[in-house]
């Protein structure tokens, strides 16, 4: 069975492996684009990617398409905006669609006073901004009442919108059809992953094991006309206790093209 054309795979599933190596096997084992959280086994540091050092990303890639460039940038942080307008220019040179960030655990307001601020360059430049439920912002109803602070413009036209982690929405208590109602609409990126409860929190597992309703919330975002790159995000660099990516990344790739399937 052929995976859909839409796949992709975080390098967060590689902390012991070069890009290079990460991305000729997840070419070869069927995925079609890589979100870039990883290089080298190193988070990204645009202040330590030179020119050369960019341009030898995008040889390592070996042509595989960039669906996002993923920051640590919490957007209530201290001064989150130069580093911001860092990462467009990187996502902007390895022609990526979008920057994810963090909401952090402040104020809506501040973190829409982030985003009004970087807009511009980010349109200018062609990449959009993507807010994760993560964090604080775990909930899809936080993400959402930040978009709604934010500049409606940008908003329709794609340049801002929500990155959609299957897990954090529903550890606070979000069914699928609820994140769907909040931010389906503006999703630029899907990312997903599996995991069950365990005593002091949760355990990864692989994708179909768990309870995160990974399935249900696909079938939403396909109902809903949804253009944009599903992406695996096994967090091995973070858990070193999970399956390797050899195994995981295969596994999950295969349910999600039986799921996908017509």
């Amino acid at each position: 069975m052929t995976p859909p054309a839409r796949l992709a795979f975080s390098t967060l599933a590689f902390p012991g492996a070069t890009l290079a190596r990460a991305a000729a096997l997840g070419r070869d084992w069927g995925y079609a684009g890589i979100e870039l959280r990883l290089i080298d086994g190193e988070l990204i540091d645009p202040a330590q990617l030179d020119g050369a050092a960019r341009a030898r990303v995008r040889r390592d890639l070996g042509g595989l398409p960039v669906v996002g460039v993923d920051s640590s940038i919490r957007l209530t942080g201290d001064d989150p905006g130069p580093e911001l307008n860092r990462f467009l220019e990187l996502a902007s040179d390895w022609e990526a669609p979008l920057v994810r960030v963090f909401g952090g655990t402040g104020s809506l307001d501040a973190a829409a006073r982030v985003l009004g601020a970087a807009l511009p360059r980010a349109r200018r430049l062609g990449v959009a901004i993507g807010v994760e439920t993560h964090d604080g912002f775990s909930s899809s109803a936080a993400v959402a009442g930040l978009l709604a602070r934010s500049d409606p413009a940008a908003l329709a036209s794609g340049s801002l919108g929500a990155v959609w982690d299957s897990h954090h929405p529903h550890r606070m208590g979000e069914t699928p059809a609820q994140v769907y109602a909040n931010i389906g609409r503006h999703t630029l990126l899907a990312q997903v992953k599996d995991a069950r409860r365990r005593a002091g929190g949760w355990q990864l597992v692989p994708l179909g094991q768990g309870e995160v309703p990974v399935r249900a919330m696909l079938g939403l975002l396909a109902a809903g006309g949804y253009p944009g790159w599903i992406s695996v995000e096994w967090e091995k660099h973070w858990h070193r206790e999970i399956a390797e990516p050899e195994i995981a990344l295969p596994q999950h790739l295969e349910v999600l093209t039986q799921w996908l399937s017509p």
